[in-house]
């Protein structure tokens, strides 16, 4: 292979490693970006996403997500609240109607929660979601989910048709160690490339994570 045409590859190859981990790396910093921000403008609902709930009880992560949307709705940032999130096979709750029974057991109003059962992953349960949301006429909304999961939550949300702001929990144990938040930066900055290029969400490939 004459000489002048190993170094056009070789360029070539080079770029477009460069270009991947440019988008990788810009990928992952806005992940970082956005898990640290708190938004909490005046909005049409507040939409908690949901996590594993056992007969009816949230689990410790679902809580940490509940407990943050109680007190944006307490600070008035909303006034309504809604849950999202369907059941697995045996279950007798929804995560939504889990996440909304402890809501209103933590005092906020059964008028002010719209549970919305369906949905087994971020996905289509935005998507179920934004369709109740418009539907009641609503199109501002503050996601609540961990930090890292955030971005793609709000992505999805706006592809759905939503003005979105992010809130993110900062507690629960997601958040815990250094060794846990790099992680899950790495699992959601793939899980985000993967869903811009397919529209689709990640539970629905093994992306070995």
């Amino acid at each position: 292979m004459p000489v002048v045409v190993k170094r056009w590859l070789t360029r070539t190859v080079a770029g477009i490693v460069l270009v991947g981990l440019l988008i990788v790396g810009g990928t992952a910093f806005r992940v970082w970006q956005v898990a640290r921000a708190d938004e909490r403008p005046a909005a049409d609902a507040i939409v908690v996403l949901g996590a594993a709930q056992y007969n009816g009880r949230p689990s410790e992560i679902f809580e940490a997500r509940l407990a943050h949307a109680r007190d944006l709705y307490a600070h008035g940032v909303a006034s309504a609240i809604v849950t999202t999130g369907g059941m697995r096979a045996g279950d007798a709750y929804t995560e939504a109607e889990a996440g909304a029974n402890w809501l209103r057991d933590q005092g906020v109003p059964v008028e002010a929660l719209v549970p919305v059962g369906e949905g087994n992953d971020t996905l289509r349960s935005i998507r179920a979601a934004a369709d109740v949301i418009k539907n009641s006429g609503w199109s501002d909304v503050v996601i609540v989910s961990d930090p890292w999961h955030s971005l793609r939550a709000g992505i999805m949300a706006e592809d759905a048709g939503l003005s979105v702001w992010t809130s993110p929990t900062h507690s629960g144990p997601i958040v815990q160690t250094r060794a846990t938040q790099a992680r899950y930066i790495f699992r959601e900055t793939a899980a985000l490339l993967y869903y811009r290029v397919s529209k689709k969400p990640a539970d629905d490939v093994d992306l070995g994570l």
